[in-house]
């Protein structure tokens, strides 16, 4: 890593400097946190340890769901240590550490997500699916991430985000950033279209699949069976749009803090829910184990002494 210049911190500015606001934000962004990482946990064990749930689908379910708890714990703690401690800087090294986590998990997330569609309408090779994911996120990620090591900070070290964020962090170096802003860009309109692209070509034959159904009930059950991966690619895409495509990294940041806010707490407090409530075969699960429980509680209340 190249070093052109003294600055080894970063200050981050945070979302806001009232008193009152950070302390409502701080356990509304602390309940988040501990919402997503049970729900989401509570999907991987049940996908871990019941055996009716041992389908594709519910294997690319488990790993969204480790992409969501490993995403929101790069962001939200950090956070919430800044506003219980008021130490608001950063070292250049964990910045663009967690840069790059956030960055790589977010594009994985796309991928999976056209991946999971794509599991609704045939039989596929998990593993391969999954790894396929995270490596074409690193390629998509490391060569504008690599670029961006060569930043130079001469002027400012307030970073005005509550995290690193690669928006805030182009607004206050001095070098040129054009080409690397037009090169992010061209790679965030080509993850969406092609993810996107994956998702309608695979929905637009499940939906020509559904519709032969003789039975309306049968019809019924498959369109409910897949409107809970349809309200979480609406949410990922919508958010993706307001904060990557946008004119120019100097602009917008105080729009991008907002839909971090939303897609590193409240998005991923929202899938758990989304899945399993809309879901009875997780639902099932969920009351079989908790029947289980109970009963391993009762037979070792007997035996005890």
């Amino acid at each position: 890593m190249k070093n052109f210049t003294a600055i080894t911190t970063f200050i981050l500015v945070g979302l806001t400097d009232d008193p009152n606001l950070q302390i409502l934000l701080f356990i509304f962004l602390f309940l988040t946190y501990l919402l997503s990482v049970v729900g989401n946990l509570t999907i991987i064990t049940l996908t871990l340890v019941d055996s009716h749930l041992k389908t594709p689908m519910y294997f690319f379910l488990q790993n969204f769901s480790i992409l969501e708890v490993s995403l929101t714990t790069v962001c939200i703690p950090r956070f919430l240590y800044t506003m219980a401690s008021g130490d608001n800087t950063v070292t250049y090294n964990a910045c663009t550490t967690q840069l790059f986590f956030v960055i790589v998990l977010g594009v994985t997330e796309f991928f999976l997500l056209s991946a999971m569609s794509y599991d609704r309408y045939v039989a596929i090779a998990c593993i391969r699916f999954l790894l396929g994911c995270y490596v074409i996120a690193l390629i998509i990620v490391l060569p504008p991430y690599i670029m961006g090591l060569d930043l130079e900070f001469c002027d400012s070290n307030v970073i005005d985000h509550f995290g690193c964020d690669a928006a805030p962090i182009l607004k206050i170096t001095c070098s040129d950033t054009a080409f690397i802003e037009r090169f992010v860009l061209v790679l965030a309109v080509l993850t969406l279209l092609f993810t996107l692209v994956c998702v309608i070509l695979s929905y637009t034959y499940i939906i020509r699949t559904i519709l032969r159904f003789p039975s309306a009930q049968q019809r019924k059950k498959a369109f409910s069976t897949c409107s809970s991966h349809v309200i979480v690619v609406s949410i990922t895409y919508g958010s993706c749009i307001f904060i990557y495509i946008k004119p120019h990294a100097k602009e917008g940041v105080a729009m991008n803090k907002m839909v971090s806010v939303l897609t590193t707490s409240v998005a991923p407090v929202m899938n758990p829910f989304i899945y399993t409530l809309r879901n009875k075969q997780v639902v099932q699960a969920f009351k079989d184990q908790k029947k289980h429980s109970v009963v391993i509680n009762r037979n070792t209340s007997m035996h005890s002494p």
